[in-house]
């Protein structure tokens, strides 16, 4: 496959356009697109902005008029195929007399697949496979849901070395730095729900918010949901109004990520306690760690997870380390990223 230079720019500027922020995270890939003429020049570019919005193809070609006729479009996802909310964009861009279609990676949904035969039939030139992995990577999540039918999770918590997540009297600000706690909020920023359980709410009353380094709120938020049977006092700051919130009434990790789903939601960010990494862990529904480890010693107080029901080495849980990185500061975290291994 041979892709031009200025194809290959145009899927770099269509990639930072599927990634724009604020755009939600949802049921939907986040998708852009750019129109080149035959020259190799920009003549509109579009992206899409969220269900029931235009696909981000109808938006360049709303934006480019009558100048896509002949143009190639550089799209991140294969043209849709199907009617949803929208028309599909595979027949859009053969109506507006579009050449020919370079795209990243083919769409994954079955319901939406086929475009890039379409416009072949059609006698439309397409090319697939430009930067394609970091298609795949921009909307992994929303693949994940669509191979799994629930959300990605991502168990975040902070320990210390001999893997304390407070002191024994309870107190836990601050068992991580200040590096690592912005870190934390740039990786929020990055999911469509936080998910504690109700005795992180009743004993620690957080805000669950992504805020910037003055501490202040960031426009897109995501959903914070408590999950648990217990009733929990309105005034907590989780019901306050600087982000949605919803009470999941129900113990189940398999049943909360399945409501969420259902909501549209594609990727769990889990704060809780000790008890609520243990159900998710012990119920294999953790897809990501991403853990904290600050140099300190505690020598007592609440453990980082609770009971597992492993009773020998030879069962102990085993992530994969996916990445290390040193948070640098006054007292330097280690973020440690791991993966669960294939037999979980």
């Amino acid at each position: 496959m041979a892709f031009s230079a200025a194809e290959q720019a145009a899927m770099r500027r269509a990639l930072e356009l599927a990634a724009t922020p604020g755009v939600p995270l949802g049921p939907n890939p986040r998708v852009g697109c750019v129109l080149l003429d035959e020259h190799g020049a920009t003549i509109a570019t579009g992206y899409h902005r969220g269900a029931g919005t235009p696909h981000a193809e109808a938006d360049a070609l709303t934006n480019a008029g009558d100048r896509a006729r002949g143009a190639t479009a550089v799209v991140t996802l294969e043209p849709c195929n199907h009617h949803g909310r929208t028309g599909p964009c595979a027949e859009a861009l053969v109506e507006a007399g579009v050449r020919r279609v370079v795209f990243a990676e083919p769409d994954p949904n079955p319901e939406a697949s086929g475009g890039a035969a379409t416009l072949r039939a059609a006698g439309v030139d397409v090319e697939a496979g430009l930067f394609a992995a970091e298609s795949g990577l921009l909307n992994r999540f929303w693949a994940f849901g669509l191979a799994h039918g629930r959300p990605f999770v991502t168990w975040k918590f902070a320990t210390t070395l001999d893997g304390r997540s407070a002191a024994a009297d309870g107190t836990s600000r601050w068992v991580s730095s200040p590096a690592a706690r912005h870190d934390t909020h740039r990786l929020r920023a990055l999911c469509d729900v936080m998910l504690v359980g109700t005795n992180t709410i009743a004993v620690d009353d957080p805000l669950l918010t992504v805020r910037d380094e003055h501490d202040l709120p960031l426009a897109h938020q995501p959903l914070r949901v408590v999950m648990g049977e217990r009733d929990l006092d309105p005034g907590r700051r989780v019901f306050n109004d600087d982000a949605a919130s919803l009470h999941l009434r129900t113990r189940d990790p398999k049943f909360a990520l399945v409501e969420l789903f259902d909501l549209g939601r594609r990727h769990v960010f889990l704060e809780g306690g000790p008890t609520l990494a243990a159900a998710f862990l012990r119920a294999g529904l953790v897809d990501e760690i991403v853990a904290y480890v600050a140099p300190m010693l505690l020598g007592a107080g609440r453990s980082a997870v609770a009971d597992l029901g492993i009773t020998t080495i030879a069962d102990a849980f085993r992530p994969r380390v996916t990445d290390i990185t040193v948070l640098e500061g006054d007292a330097p975290n280690v973020r440690l990223t791991l993966a669960p291994g294939e037999d979980r």
